[in-house]
This record gives C-alpha cells, sequence and structure tokens, in this order.
C-alpha cells in the first residue's frame, strides 16, 4: 500500500488575494510525494528531503484529509518522504504543488478512485487548514495539477477557463534569496489595488492573459514595495510578459525560446539566481 506521485510548480498571471479571482501558468518544475501506509492511525510521519528545515504540517493535513474522505482515519497511519525542485516560499507555488502530489499519492497507495478536481479541492482545503495561504490558492493548485494556463474563482473552487499556451516559449524565473510566506504577506496592501487587479482578470479572460501578467506583476510589485524593474527590463529584451509571482519574491517573465539569453544578461545584475523552466502542460499523476 505505497504510491509516489508527481505534480508542477506554476507561476502568477492572476493573484487572487484582493478580489478571489485569479490565474496562474504550469511551469515544469515538479514535487515528487512517496506515501507509504502502515496500521498505526496515530502516526503520520513527513520528510521533506528537499528543505528538512520546512514546517510538516501540510503534508500532514492533506494525508488526514484524504483518510477522512474515506472514513479511514482510524485505521491507517502513513511515512511521507517529499521531494522538489522548486523553491519554498518564492511565489512558484511549492505549497500546492506539494498537495497535489501529496494527495494523490495517499489516493493511490489506498488504491482509490477521486475525480482530479476533488483531489485539488482536498489539497486546497489542507493548505487553508495548514495556515500556508490566504485564499486556499485555488488557482495555483489548479494551474499545478491540469497544467496550462488556468483562469479561476477562487471563492466557488471553480475553474472560469483554461488556455493551451503553444509551444516556443520558457519560463525564466529570478529567485532571490530571500523567502516569503504568504501567510505573512500585507493583505491589506494588496486589497488596495483590487480596482487594478479586477482589470487584469478580466483581460485574462478576453485572452489578453499575457497584458493580465505585466499588468498584475507591476502592480503587486509597487503594493508589495518589490523593485518593478526586473519585470520591465525582461520586457525590454523580448519577453511577452513578466511579473511578480504570487506575492514574491521571485518574478517570472515568459520568454520566446530566441530571447532567453538577452533576458539572462539583463537580469544577470541582479542578486539571487536563475532558474530556466519550461511551460507545463501535463496533468499530475500516479508514477509508481
Amino acid at each position: 500500500m505505497r504510491a509516489e506521485a508527481i505534480a508542477h510548480g506554476a507561476v502568477t498571471i492572476i493573484n487572487a488575494i484582493s478580489i478571489g479571482k485569479g490565474a496562474a501558468l504550469g511551469i515544469d518544475l515538479w514535487t515528487r510525494a512517496n506515501v507509504s501506509l502502515n496500521d498505526h492511525p496515530d502516526r503520520i510521519a513527513v520528510r521533506i528531503k528537499s528543505d528538512p528545515s520546512e514546517s510538516a504540517v501540510l503534508a500532514r493535513k492533506v494525508v488526514q484529509g484524504v483518510f477522512q474522505m474515506f472514513k479511514l482515519e482510524q485505521k491507517y497511519g502513513a511515512e511521507v518522504e517529499v521531494d522538489s525542485n522548486i523553491p519554498i516560499a518564492r511565489g512558484l507555488k511549492s505549497s500546492s504543488a506539494a498537495a497535489n502530489a501529496i494527495a494523490l499519492a495517499t489516493v493511490g497507495a489506498l488504491n482509490r478512485r477521486v475525480q482530479d478536481i476533488e483531489i485539488v479541492r482536498l489539497g486546497v482545503k489542507a493548505a487553508i487548514e495548514s495556515g500556508v495561504t490566504i485564499t486556499g490558492a485555488f488557482d495555483d493548485a489548479c494551474a499545478s495539477y491540469f497544467g496550462n494556463l488556468v483562469i479561476t474563482d477562487n471563492r466557488r473552487m471553480m475553474i472560469e477557463r483554461t488556455y493551451r499556451i503553444r509551444d516556443g516559449y520558457s519560463v525564466l524565473i529570478h529567485v532571490p534569496k530571500s523567502k516569503s510566506y504568504t501567510i505573512k504577506a500585507s493583505v491589506e496592501k494588496m486589497k488596495e489595488i483590487a480596482p487594478l487587479i479586477r482589470i487584469a482578470h478580466q483581460q485574462a479572460l478576453k485572452g489578453n492573459y499575457w497584458d493580465a501578467m505585466c499588468f498584475n506583476g507591476y502592480a503587486h510589485s509597487v503594493a508589495l514595495d518589490y523593485n518593478p524593474n526586473i519585470a520591465i527590463e525582461a520586457l525590454s529584451v523580448g519577453a511577452v510578459a513578466a511579473g511578480l509571482s504570487g506575492k514574491g519574491p521571485a518574478v517570472a517573465a515568459v520568454v520566446p525560446s530566441g530571447k532567453v539569453t538577452s533576458v539572462r544578461k539583463a537580469w544577470a545584475k541582479y542578486p539571487g539566481r536563475l532558474i530556466l523552466a519550461g511551460v507545463n502542460s501535463k496533468k499530475a499523476c500516479i508514477v509508481r
């Protein structure tokens, strides 16, 4: 009774905190979760290989949520191992990817079937209960689980629209050394820019999602006191969209493959590291 699952990361198109509606783009950074069941109902042991200092509360909440769904919380415990190449607390949806992978692996270990959207909702609920998110990050969770570009109503936990991004784009991400946990973000500052984010959301629904990403990213950079010039410089040398991802501090740029070198050079002067990812269109899945 064991399974391993993989889910992917994402970058922000529309941050949902201010208006309850958001959008995100799946990228091919990954999180793997291995779940082994045991007969000790009071024991859910978690090991986060990629960052042992991180809290295991989310992982435990996800597993407990799956057990409760099937009324098996008095029958099983679990050993959970998580590995990832997604930088934690940088706005790259590490929590959403972890919740998706752990939920899917737990369902797989139980040899049960659950609709994809219900697995996503289960992870969102666990994220809220564990305090790693403000809105539940349904948009991030959907982009992580389903891939592609997803626009959502987070309050109703419904997908409004999905766009499949054509080939030929890469996602270059500037990742500062500092972490920024969503639960500590300034909600008040983000609420102040809600009228601007509504405009960005409307544009995304019309298919102008790259413009929406730029608009959202600039507004949140100003509101949260991040440097908007990082995104602006990427746009000036060929990126089709760029902006703060989530509540930061990472900045993501969607770049035609032939322009990646130009954006790298423009960002070389900024401290931190650069990660090159592809757009992900693959759904989360059980791999073993």
